[in-house]
């Protein structure tokens, strides 16, 4: 392990551009995430059958897969600024848009674009990112800019219902919308696109996919990782209530909770890279503990220790999550300007794909061998891991 090097002073204006970065980041995930906490409205007021109101609400996630790399590509011509405008102006209007509309094939078709549009930020956010913060810093300020994803899921989960309950879709949709509207006037007042240089994290002008196969076996990585962490969050609420006899509100509590931990956990992995200088050595011993928190949450599912079963499971989401901002900055790195928002934007299709057949795989295996098997059988998935994630010779001449 090598030796950190001086630690710079990040001026004001750097972390003023991160936290309008994080609004933006929140504010497109309330906008995707919207349709999920709309599921029990669609049921009981809009007549829809389960499975009807299930497609709506993967509906954006298809707009996410559909786009991301064509956002990545657009931030590697155009710039991150420009992007980020013209992308969170267009998620203002569909939202806008989607307010109006109403049925079965409306909604989908205007659950898709907002998808689409509200994928704006991904690549953009995190190319700044790199583009700004020197190496000895970008592991903090990218685990910084992932806590997006957690805040932005609690803040639909607590808006979106009772806007829904008390004024119909129309109005739960609007609170992305403003939201974006507001992350608008923040960009628009901070970010600036950095200058460009060998410092920034170049290390090939040409195509990286083409010099070897790193990014290639990150993007791998990463699909395998996501297993968990969908499975972990997806059926935790499950779990406890039907599992462990919890109340819907001890449950909902624990897995809120697993939420706001794994951002924190993202920060703190993402110093912990700065220290090493390195996101691969880090990334593999996330993967490993991978592993032993999702046997040891489902020894307690099975041995039915509630409480133990508990924080196996809190620690387990915080486990799961750390690996995104890791992987997440190698790639940007190791890619350099020139592909960093193409290689973000596969990035993200590739861990979006694998999400999507979590819900069906695992619950599919709950179904038949109960949610401690399925936990058993998806610690595999980091075990595949450990093998693909490359050396981190790989990243070495970043730290040039």
């Amino acid at each position: 392990m090598q030796t950190p090097a001086a630690r710079p002073s990040i001026p004001f204006a750097l972390w003023w551009m991160l936290a309008a970065m994080v609004v933006a980041q929140a504010a497109t995930t309330v906008v995707a995430a919207a349709p999920a906490f709309l599921i029990p409205h669609m049921l009981d007021r809009e007549g829809m059958s389960l499975a009807a109101a299930g497609l709506l609400a993967g509906a954006p996630n298809l707009g996410l897969v559909l786009s991301l790399v064509a956002w990545g590509a657009a931030t590697d011509r155009f710039g991150e600024r420009r992007v980020i405008l013209v992308g969170l102006s267009l998620t203002v209007v569909v939202v806008v848009a989607s307010t109006a509309v109403h049925g079965f094939a409306a909604l989908g078709i205007a659950f898709v674009a907002s998808g689409a549009v509200s994928a704006c930020t991904n690549s953009a956010s995190g190319r700044l990112i790199t583009g700004w913060f020197p190496p000895e810093r970008r592991g903090l300020a990218m685990g910084i800019r992932q806590t997006c994803q957690p805040l932005g899921m609690a803040v639909a989960a607590l808006g979106v219902p009772p806007l829904a309950e008390a004024w119909g879709i129309g109005a739960a949709l609007a609170l992305g919308g403003a939201l974006s509207a507001l992350s608008l006037l923040l960009c628009a007042f901070a970010v600036r696109d950095p200058q460009r240089s060998a410092r920034a994290g170049a290390v090939a002008p040409g195509n990286p996919y083409r010099a070897s196969s790193t990014l290639v076996r990150i993007h791998a990585v990463s699909m395998l990782l996501v297993v968990p962490q969908f499975a972990l969050s997806t059926f935790g609420l499950v779990w406890f209530t039907v599992g462990f006899g919890w109340s819907a509100l001890a449950a909902g509590a624990l897995v809120a909770a697993s939420q706001f931990a794994g951002a924190a956990c993202r920060i703190v992995v993402g110093a912990w890279s700065d220290r090493a200088m390195s996101r691969l050595g880090p990334l593999r011993l996330v993967a490993i503990a991978g592993i032993a928190a999702l046997l040891a949450a489902a020894a307690f599912g099975w041995a039915e220790w509630a409480v133990a079963a508990a924080v196996a499971y809190l620690v387990a989401s915080c486990v799961s999550v750390a690996d995104n901002g890791l992987a997440f900055t190698a790639v940007a790195e190791i890619a350099g300007p020139a592909w960093a928002g193409r290689a973000l934007g596969i990035q993200n299709t590739g861990q979006f794909l694998a999400a999507a057949a979590v819900g069906p795989v695992v619950g599919a295996l709950i179904g038949v061998l109960g949610v401690p098997a399925a936990l058993a059988l998806a610690a595999v998935t980091p075990a595949l891991a450990v093998p693909l994630v490359p050396k981190p010779e790989a990243e070495r001449s970043l730290r040039k």
